[in-house]
């Protein structure tokens, strides 16, 4: 396996997203990313000419050459004086949620 994310490369990623890694966890990160590059080269050796481009999912016909999806379908919205009702903390508009990220 040729290394293509370094040490350094795993401790920029790991002070960009706030998280403190051990020594053990930075080898173990490091391991698995480029574990998946190597499988993503792997997929990029591929031959997909015959292969038509999707630009989503949702483009794939299902059994009888239709589509996959259900037909959208417009239905009522739950009562929001009841929704707000059953909430901890509310300002009857929004519910209130606690700060979870801290910088």
């Amino acid at each position: 396996m040729t290394a293509k994310v370094s040490l350094a490369d795993v401790e920029r990623v790991a002070e960009l997203a706030h998280m403190e890694l051990t020594p053990d966890e930075t080898q173990s990160m490091l391991h698995d990313l480029n574990e998946i590059l190597d499988y993503i080269a792997q997929l990029n050796e591929l031959k997909t000419d015959s292969v038509a481009p999707l630009a989503q999912v949702s483009e794939l016909e299902g059994p009888g050459e239709k589509s996959s999806l259900r037909n959208d379908a417009v239905m009522p919205s739950l009562n929001r004086a009841a929704v707000m009702s059953e909430a901890p903390e509310t300002d009857q508009v929004f519910f209130k949620v606690p700060k979870v990220i801290e910088r």
